[in-house]
């Protein structure tokens, strides 16, 4: 397990990279031209950092992001600082089932191959709302909607690797969060009530309900003999636009666990490893903090709870039909 030694001095692990390992460096040599990424929030954070380190690398790198201003921003600065990256912008609401499918829509017109998906956007500590398709917003954002996003783009993501080749990869965004959920890891039966709405909770509930929905899935492609792995990953803690609504809860907590925090750019490193490096071939259904793989909440191997997670999603996503 990923120790706090290791996090704080920045000690690589076995895989050879820690803590302070950046983007660039977990990618380093790697040759990415016959690659084709969607990095979900690809306009800011770390999702910035992973769509500019992943076309550095030649990838072709498609931002989906809700704010099209900041998204074309975000192109605009990785072609300033490499003028020969492959960018493509679409606008994507994660809350909204709706756009998930017109985001899908557009990027099948575009008849471009599928090599990498990296569910990366999610919103945290929001007071309680639900969505347009009325479920709480935390779950519907950072859950349902890239299950959506997934299950649209998986038919793409299968010929791709069948017929190239290279094995596919989906690397869904965790947190370490997921330990702090609801009593019995998803509270299917009050996702949408107000009174049992907790939002370190909820949280926590939707970053379990992201490693639950990547080992189910795992377990599907394999039946399937599908080339395509799904992992999910924890960042570790960095200061983002993610925190806007605990922004001094959290530099208050910053000020006393300052060691433990990361950068920018080495946050986004676990991410661009999991999703790029060759020592992972093969590697499916783990979980992986800091570059190296660790042990989730015991709740994260519950093959029960991912199958009824993933039934309810379904309902969750023909009911807003």
């Amino acid at each position: 397990m990923v120790g706090i030694f290791s996090l704080v001095t920045g000690y690589p692990g076995p895989s050879g990279f820690g803590s302070a390992s950046t983007a660039e460096q977990v990618t380093e040599g790697l040759d990415a031209s016959k690659l084709t990424a969607i990095i979900t929030g690809g306009a800011s954070g770390i999702g910035l950092e992973t769509a500019q380190v992943l076309a550095l690398r030649g990838a072709h790198v498609i931002i989906a992001a809700r704010n099209m201003e900041a998204a074309y921003n975000a192109k605009a600065l990785i072609l300033e600082n490499n003028p020969k990256a492959r960018i493509d912008t679409i606008q994507l609401d994660l809350s909204s089932l709706k756009s998930v499918r017109a985001f899908a829509e557009e990027f099948l017109s575009m008849d471009l191959p599928l090599n990498i998906l990296i569910n990366n956007a999610g919103i945290m500590f929001c007071p309680f709302q639900l969505s347009k398709d009325g479920i709480e917003l935390q779950f519907a954002t950072n859950h349902l909607g890239h299950f959506l996003l997934t299950n649209l783009l998986l038919e793409k993501m299968k010929s791709t690797a069948k017929s190239t080749g290279i094995e596919g990869r989906i690397v869904n965004l965790s947190s370490i969060a997921h330990h702090h959920t609801y009593g019995g890891g998803i509270s299917f039966a009050q996702l949408n009530d107000p009174t049992a709405y907790s939002d370190k909770k909820a949280y926590g509930q939707s970053k379990l309900a992201n490693i639950l929905h990547a080992k189910e899935l795992s377990r599907r492609l394999k039946e399937e003999g599908a080339n395509i792995t799904v992992n999910s990953v924890h960042p570790g803690l960095i200061m983002t636009n993610l925190m806007k609504h605990s922004f001094f809860v959290m530099n208050l907590i910053k000020v006393f666990t300052y060691l433990c925090w990361k950068n920018v750019p080495q946050g986004a490193a676990t991410t661009c490893f999991v999703a790029t490096h060759p020592s992972l071939k093969g590697v499916t259904a783990k979980y992986f903090q800091d570059c190296n793989e660790d042990k989730p909440n015991i709740l994260a191997d519950d093959e029960k709870l991912a199958k009824d997670l993933w039934q309810f999603s379904e309902k969750l996503v023909k009911s807003a039909l």
